[in-house]
């Protein structure tokens, strides 16, 4: 007799399809330091243990790409099937838990400290991993290291763009807690981990009791910042990040004390403390990190050859720090060096495939037109679908990806709801927003307005925030406003995206010409 098929498996061309996607894959210590608020101006180990076998990066994004082009030619595919399999092709089946004990990621955007300088060389997370994994092979009774290895199993995932990971991570925090129930390490990675999946509540939830535990966890005071910030409680993230500044002043409290600050729309403030976290930064993880950071924020305001000195520096300290290089190419696109941010871009996705950089290229693309960069630009932006269907199969929430770039590259009713369910789930400037664009690509501008207007609310100086403003209000009969808008869109950040940018002076001069 047949066996009886799940009810959730794949079926006639959608088996067909899923086994193309996996076939084609190629398998292969604390220092005082100041306060940012007074900155002046040999047992036989578990089969778990065993040492990953991780596809390369150009690996990973081979197959993220076939899984991309079979999902285009596979109507009705069982994307979440696939991408089960195509998670097991892009880890070369490898069962990779990892860790890191103190970094300094916020939840989003971006990275942190890779992972405690105990197994640390020169910023290598690989190597931090190996070494984990030969430790818990020797001593798989030692919760710290499994916990250790859970956390860096967590950054090795959102640095390499590869959400299957998680699951592993949380295998090996699952082990740590076994061995040592209620220990804060674990906890805090657990922290992580929910923050890494989009799950801020949880993620605040688990931070609250990491520290119950100790109240000096250095993570999970991090990660209540990062867990307030997401869920758009600003008020208690700044107190949150005051408190943290007291107990464990250092790298990873002035990066956030730093970005609650510019969130309120306090750019002065986040600028002096990430020059403090600079100074005070040692390792080249740390330097990389910060250094960056502050090329953010100086991008963001349209300092354009400030950040660009910045991201010299972090790139001087780590040469393949991938945020860096991001940073660097939008810097150069916006400073008017299209050729050399391609050029950077296309770097970062072959490492990296994740949605920020693959739609930023693609725009690039779009932007120069040049024969073939059409069909170059959509590649970039199906790699999006594929890379979020991955990441669900991950468990990790995608809807404001999901929003942002189907609003704009692809298909707005999804958009839509993608946006009001992450709206549902958290009300922050950046869901504000999405929310606000995507109901205006919808047609219903007059809806879209006070999402808008409550995603510059805060004070936090976004151009892509006042230019969405803009259009909406323009969209919506309020010339005067759109034109304020969009004025103060250019004038903070005039090359903020290299297709909206455009849109911007153009619906600016459709403005000037109906006075």
């Amino acid at each position: 007799m047949a066996a009886t098929q799940p009810a959730d498996a794949p079926s006639g061309t959608e088996a067909t399809r899923c086994a193309e996607a996996r076939a084609t894959a190629k398998v292969p210590a604390a220092s005082k330091v100041p306060t940012a608020s007074k900155v002046p101006a040999t047992s036989k180990a578990p089969a778990a243990a065993a040492a990953p076998r991780t596809a390369s990066s150009a690996d990973r994004v081979d197959a993220l790409r076939r899984f991309a082009a079979a999902v285009r030619r596979g109507r009705g595919l069982h994307v979440a099937s696939c991408a089960v399999l195509l998670a097991v092709a892009m880890t070369a089946g490898a069962v990779a838990v990892g860790g890191d004990g103190q970094d300094a990621a916020r939840a989003l955007p971006g990275v942190s400290r890779a992972v405690n300088a105990d197994v640390l060389v020169r910023g290598d997370l690989d190597t931090a991993i190996r070494s984990l994994h030969e430790h818990v092979r020797l001593q798989p009774r030692d919760f710290a290291a499994w916990a250790t290895l859970g956390l860096a199993q967590v950054e090795r995932a959102r640095t390499d763009g590869d959400p299957s990971r998680y699951d592993q991570a949380e295998r090996a925090l699952a082990r740590s807690l076994a061995l040592r129930p209620g220990n804060d390490q674990a906890l805090a990675g657990q922290a992580a981990l929910a923050a890494a999946r989009h799950d801020f509540a949880a993620a605040l939830a688990h931070a609250d009791r990491a520290l119950e535990a100790n109240p000096y966890s250095e993570r999970a005071l991090c990660s209540r910042i990062d867990a307030l910030v997401e869920l758009g409680r600003y008020a208690e993230a700044v107190r949150a990040a005051t408190d943290a500044d007291r107990r464990r002043p250092g790298v990873p409290v002035f990066t956030r004390y730093a970005y609650v600050h510019e969130l309120r729309g306090d750019v002065r403030t986040a600028r002096r403390v990430l020059h403090q976290a600079l100074a005070s930064a040692t390792g080249p993880a740390d330097v990389a990190y910060v250094a960056t950071a502050l090329g953010n924020l100086e991008r963001g305001q349209g300092r354009y050859g400030t950040a660009l000195r910045h991201y010299a520096r972090a790139l001087a300290a780590d040469d393949a720090y991938l945020p860096a290089l991001e940073g660097r190419a939008r810097a150069q696109a916006a400073d008017g060096d299209r050729a050399g941010a391609i050029t950077t871009l296309e770097q970062v996705v072959d490492r990296s495939p994740l949605p920020g950089p693959l739609v930023a290229l693609g725009e690039l693309y779009e932007e120069r037109d040049a024969p073939g960069d059409r069909a170059k630009a959509r590649e970039q932006y199906a790699l999006v679908s594929a890379w979020t269907a991955l990441a669900r199969a991950g468990g990790v929430d995608v809807d404001l990806d999901t929003a942002l770039a189907a609003a704009d590259h692809g298909d707005t009713a999804e958009a839509l709801r993608a946006a009001r369910a992450e709206w549902e789930r958290r009300r922050t400037v950046h869901t504000a927003d999405a929310l606000a664009w995507a109901l205006h690509r919808a047609g219903r501008s007059a809806e879209a307005l006070p999402y808008a207007r409550r995603a510059t609310a805060t004070g936090y100086r976004d151009a892509t925030f006042l230019y969405h403003r803009g259009v909406i209000e323009k969209a919506a009969g309020h010339d005067r406003a759109a034109r304020a808008s969009l004025t103060a869109a250019l004038e903070l950040n005039p090359g903020f995206s290299p297709l909206g940018a455009r849109a911007a002076r153009a619906a600016l001069k459709d403005l000037e010409a109906a006075r």
